[in-house]
């Protein structure tokens, strides 16, 4: 079964360099890798009466700026990927990004989404532009990879998992890292911060079923006191030097609005590590 990414681009370095990323990570699987670029209107919102139809002068020019920069990033892909496995789709769409990437993931039958944080126009105090947030928050059906600016790709040796443990996990929403884990011969590091109250009978199944998930890959489990989760998630990271973090973005959760607005300050401790939302499959 070949896989299919998508690969968003706002023509920005950090697109590219998402891009490059994805390619590296799966070198050795056959994918289909389509490559969106979403373009809007100056002077239209797109959400305004007045939407410019195909024809249209400024639709048109619009949409061949889109097609020239897909067309660019199809020739950079040509000399640099060779493999026989990969074959690439450009894809030029007048709409918001969000909804391009969610038709895309329904259409195509996308498997996992891998963008850059920040796009051209986030200042570089920024460490996680609004459209990733909103993409890691919003598309739920599909796991959503964000590679900060200037990450070069290297193989993951350690791929970190912070969980509570009190909530359980289906092996469905744990597929991709597992299988990212076995592609790059990675640990999975599951950290948990105690509040030092023993584990619930409860939070003990649940760690026990992580365990039976991640029985055939490499995996230990690490607790930390005394810290608060953000400060001492980015130690640990920082500390050890880990590749990946990874959560399943659950929507009631703690760790499911670690993307949410007032959390995105917080988030500079891994401005050099990718980040995995894996979706929460509902009962």
């Amino acid at each position: 079964m070949r896989k299919k990414i998508l690969l968003p681009t706002d023509f920005s370095r950090n697109a590219w360099n998402a891009i490059t990323y994805a390619i590296e990570l799966y070198k050795n699987e056959d994918c289909d890798f389509y490559v969106l670029n979403t373009f809007s209107v100056t002077g239209y919102g797109l959400e305004s009466m007045m939407v410019p139809e195909p024809g249209e002068k400024l639709y048109e020019e619009a949409k061949e700026k889109s097609e020239k920069g897909l067309g660019k990033i199809l020739e950079r892909l040509t000399f640099r990927d060779d493999n026989p496995n990969h074959k690439f789709y450009m894809v030029s769409q007048f709409s918001l990004l969000l909804d391009a990437i969610l038709d895309l993931v329904e259409k195509r039958d996308i498997e996992m989404v891998i963008m850059g944080t920040k796009g051209n126009t986030d200042a570089a105090t920024i460490v996680y532009g609004s459209n990733t947030v909103l993409i890691m928050e919003k598309v739920r059906n599909c796991p959503v990879m964000a590679i900060p600016q200037d990450t070069l790709y290297q193989e993951p040796k350690e791929i970190v998992f912070p969980t509570d443990y009190k909530t359980s996990f289906k092996r469905r929403e744990l597929q991709h890292v597992i299988e990212i884990a076995k592609i790059s011969n990675a640990a999975i590091r599951v950290l948990y911060v105690s509040d030092g109250e023993p584990l619930t009978q409860e939070q003990e199944n649940n760690k026990k079923l992580l365990e039976e998930n991640f029985d055939a890959i490499q995996h230990t489990f690490h607790v930390l006191h005394n810290v608060d989760v953000k400060g001492g998630l980015s130690a640990f990271v920082e500390s050890r030097e880990s590749d990946m973090i990874t959560f399943v973005n659950r929507k009631h959760s703690f760790f499911g609005s670690i993307f949410s607005k007032p959390m995105v300050k917080n988030l500079g401790y891994h401005s050099k590590v990718p980040v995995l939302a894996l979706h929460d499959i509902k009962n």
